[in-house]
């Protein structure tokens, strides 16, 4: 099945009149899942049309305002309009204080059920259709980024089931990899099925290059990854702890991601964001760059 993703916001610390701050969306299923809630998200939501009441999961990767200063609007949104779910949000280890102080910072009118995962390397939640991982970043406060990876599925070659007139509940035997009897006869199920790999989105958002980067990326299909400034500014990205966009391309081409999206981009280069898209395209041609509102399936 396609994966939809939404750039909710796609700029920096300084919002432009084209890029709001970072927030980006994942549907799965009955999983709508938010990677980051820069400020001003929850209208973000109204300008794609996508209803916030279905939201299950919000991921935080830091503390930095361009990425939290929308979740207190939306979660008064969410108050607002009866939200019936439990909202899970995910944060790095030892940050809990900075959730429970927008609670006792904001009055809301009305409630809504949360619970808070604070968390470290490794994996975070397994459903029976999805795994989401974490590895630490190198921002200058607990920094997390994720990856969001399908599970494998053994899949029926329906001509074949055709063929052999195989029907009813002994199909579903097939599908757990089991052989199975039919009409007398063993039929193994690795005859009938195939394996479908599962699909893997990262989302990388702000960190200096580390090997973790490479590691949460790997055998992507997808990786969302800032780039906030061009090679030029290479030093001040390693002040400032960020990525230029040619080491989002090395994480790529390095983890043998399929596909990168740029995002997170500076002030500075609005209007000139080619800058950027064309250092990562020399090193991974399969490169594009992130605009607010900007919808794919992966």
């Amino acid at each position: 099945m396609k994966i939809p993703i939404t750039f909710l916001g796609t700029g920096q610390a300084v919002p432009t009149e084209k890029r709001n701050h970072t927030a980006v969306l994942l549907k799965y299923k009955d999983e709508t899942i938010l990677i980051d809630c820069g400020e001003g998200t929850q209208r973000q939501f109204r300008k794609a049309k996508i209803n916030p009441c279905k939201l299950t999961r919000i991921l935080i990767t830091h503390w930095h305002g361009d990425h939290v200063l929308g979740l207190p609007g939306l979660l008064q949104t969410l108050a607002l309009n009866n939200y019936n779910r439990t909202l899970h949000i995910y944060i790095p280890k030892a940050t809990k204080h900075y959730i429970d102080l927008i609670f006792r910072l904001f009055v809301f009118v009305g409630k809504i059920k949360y619970e808070i995962h604070e968390c470290l390397s490794g994996k975070i939640l397994e459903t029976s259709d999805f795994i989401i991982e974490a590895e630490k970043m190198i921002h200058g406060t607990p920094t997390l980024a994720y990856s969001f990876k399908e599970k494998d599925k053994i899949r029926i070659n329906k001509n074949k089931l055709k063929k052999l007139k195989i029907h009813g509940k002994i199909i579903s035997e097939l599908q757990k990899g089991k052989d199975i009897i039919w009409q007398g006869k063993k039929i193994k199920a690795k005859s009938l099925t195939y394996l479908q790999k599962g699909k893997k989105i990262s989302f990388i958002l702000d960190t200096k290059i580390n090997p973790d980067c490479e590691k949460i990326a790997k055998n992507s299909d997808l990786l969302i990854c800032e780039s906030t400034y061009s090679k030029l500014e290479k030093d001040l990205a390693s002040e400032y702890k960020h990525l230029t966009a040619e080491q989002a391309a090395l994480i790529a081409k390095k983890s043998k991601t399929k596909k990168l999206i740029l995002t997170h981009i500076s002030q500075r280069y609005e209007n000139k964001e080619n800058i950027l898209l064309n250092e990562a395209k020399k090193i991974f041609k399969n490169t594009i760059l992130a605009g607010d509102l900007m919808k794919l399936e992966v």
